[in-house]
């Protein structure tokens, strides 16, 4: 039983002297990789901030901004995790992480598609020149004001003052109708006048009308069609641009387009109908027929 007691001091010594000798072996491997993620550490708080900084000079929103440091820091240790296990000789495990580092984000891509997917969309939404903080846009049925774009959506003011969240993927996958890419917008009215009226005159009293309001200018005109014969009236369009950067500078032009038409229209006596139904009796109705008729009912 003693000697079975001093064979197991004996091997545990053995041991603890195998581990002491492999320590002082590999002190300056560990001392390089002590020192390799300390120098991470730090570099990586020092790239995130600049990156942060040179981000936020490109992209309006400080979340993308962040996120990009985060990931840039999150790099820049990995890398020093690498070289570090490297330097202590275990390439066994550094492969091992590597394998399960791939497998994991297989499996966290997989369950996170859609967050991750909306994510990747927002930082796309961020470079492009094409959306900015402040345009009016509208897409998949909503028009507004862009308030913000983060990680996951973007926010739009609509004309009631009421905001609506919608995913970036959403915004990436659908058309986009962007107002404020350009100063100029082209704004069309449709009315009618009567069948009596003279057309040619009624042109020229509408372009004289808008033109009053709105100049063109760079080869733009004012521009009045007759689209078709109506019930009770001849239709036209009348299309002229203005200078105009969201959706409400148009409604703007528009109705005042319209006021100055309206004017126009009742110093110059011409006549807008509105649609009515006229109903005609046969005047050559036979009266005598009437009170035979009528007779015959009552017997």
């Amino acid at each position: 039983m003693n000697q079975e007691i001093q064979k197991s001091f004996a091997d545990i010594y053995e041991k603890l002297q195998g581990w002491v000798t492999s320590l002082i072996e590999n002190l300056p491997n560990l001392l390089v990789a002590i020192i390799v993620m300390v120098v991470s550490y730090y570099a990586a708080r020092f790239i995130s901030k600049w990156v942060v900084v040179l981000a936020s000079k490109r992209i309006p929103q400080q979340s993308i901004s962040q996120l990009i440091g985060r990931i840039s820091a999150i790099a820049v240790v990995l890398v020093g995790l690498f070289l570090a296990l490297g330097a202590l000789d275990l390439s066994k495990t550094l492969n091992t992480l590597l394998a399960g580092a791939g497998i994991s984000g297989l499996v966290i891509g997989l369950a996170l598609q859609g967050t991750l997917s909306n994510l990747l969309s927002g930082i796309i939404l961020s470079f492009r020149k094409k959306i900015r903080l402040g345009n009016w846009i509208e897409t998949t049925g909503y028009a507004g004001e862009v308030v913000d774009i983060n990680l996951n959506s973007l926010v739009l003011k609509e004309f009631d003052n009421s905001l609506v969240i919608i995913p970036n993927k959403t915004i990436i996958e659908n058309p986009l109708k962007n107002y404020s890419l350009t100063n100029k917008m082209r704004v069309a009215i449709e009315c009618g006048v009567g069948y009596e009226s003279d057309l040619e005159e009624v042109e020229k009293i509408v372009k004289e009308a808008i033109g009053s309001i709105y100049h063109q200018n760079n080869g733009t005109e004012i521009e009045v069609y007759y689209t078709s014969f109506g019930d009770s009236a001849i239709n036209f369009v009348c299309r002229y641009w203005v200078d105009a950067t969201d959706a409400k500078n148009r409604l703007d032009a528009k109705s005042e387009g319209m006021i100055a038409i309206k004017k126009a229209f009742n110093r110059k006596d011409i006549n807008i109908p509105f649609p009515i139904r006229t109903i005609e009796f046969n005047s050559q109705l036979d009266l005598n027929t009437k009170r035979v008729n009528d007779t015959v009912l009552q017997n």
